[in-house]
């Protein structure tokens, strides 16, 4: 048994049977909704998830036609769907606690891969879905980014728009349980920049943050309508954290470390030769 819950915990829930079909996602929908390199999905069987609290009371965004993402309209936490039609439901790996006991299988949609993700596993990688799997193909959002040029990103709805002044270079994979459960993926990547260099082009407006009582920065931000994370502005420490998967242009954007590995997700691995740091970086 499995039990996951958004960020603030207004929701929760539980599997009651082992989960099935785990993969990671890198289509370009997926790294919107949930403003990450990629996410990581498994599905309980037909009857095999029950709500602790909140069923019903999800927000939902229609990514394509008939497809919806469902999302806490308090903190931004992605959470399980309805059932399909074969009765099976999809779960964030990301909001899960402990181990599911279930480990990824394969990288779909890597056609459509971030441009700053490097392959360094052994996972096979189908183009879009695995065989077996009688679905549509998935649409990516395709938008150039800001028309200056500048590095930027937007939304899944496109409601929300921002541009980056100077070069956008060094991201860094946070595996902390908060940005775990708040992006629903094996990690969140961000990219921290000078406060001054972020600019809103549109939606400011459109958006919510949440902020977890008892922490210091961390905070999530996202738009009401799509459930999109959106960069978030932290004036104590002159910074803004942009949620790479929000990024539409960042020209020779590349990660550099991984934080907080020490809390990684036990379904993920880290296998490149990145930096890592157990818990926050020493310049933090």
């Amino acid at each position: 048994m499995s039990k996951g819950s958004c960020l603030c915990g207004d929701l929760a829930w539980e599997t009651t049977a082992p989960l099935e079909l785990a993969s990671h996602c890198h289509c370009g929908i997926c790294r919107k909704v949930h403003g990450a390199t990629f996410t990581s999905y498994a599905a309980a069987p037909k009857g095999g998830l029950r709500w602790l609290r909140g069923d019903g009371g999800a927000s939902r965004y229609e990514s394509s036609p008939g497809f919806f993402r469902h999302f806490c309209g308090r903190c931004g936490s992605k959470v399980p769907g309805p059932p399909g039609e074969d009765g099976r439901v999809f779960l964030p790996l990301g909001s899960l606690e402990g181990d599911p006991g279930v480990r990824p299988l394969a990288h779909i949609f890597a056609g459509s891969k971030a441009p700053w993700h490097v392959w360094t596993d052994s996972l096979p990688r189908f183009d879009t879905w695995p065989p077996g799997i009688d679905a549509p193909p998935q649409p990516s959002p395709v938008r150039k980014g800001p028309a200056d040029g500048r590095a930027g990103g937007s939304c899944l709805c496109g409601a929300v728009a921002y541009a980056v002044d100077g070069p956008l270079t060094f991201m860094r994979n946070c595996h902390c349980s908060r940005c775990r459960k708040a992006r629903g993926a094996a990690h969140a990547t961000n990219a921290p920049v000078e406060l001054p260099r972020l600019h809103w082009l549109r939606g400011e407006d459109r958006l919510q943050s949440y902020k977890i009582p008892e922490a210091r920065f961390f905070a999530q931000v996202f738009c009401v309508q799509c459930g999109s994370p959106a960069p978030r502005m932290d004036p104590s420490r002159n910074l803004a954290v942009v949620p790479a998967g929000s990024l539409d242009h960042a020209p020779d954007a590349r990660v550099a470390e991984h934080i907080f590995a020490d809390s990684k997700a036990p379904w993920f691995e880290i296998t490149d030769t990145l930096t890592r740091h157990a818990e926050a970086p020493p310049s933090r």
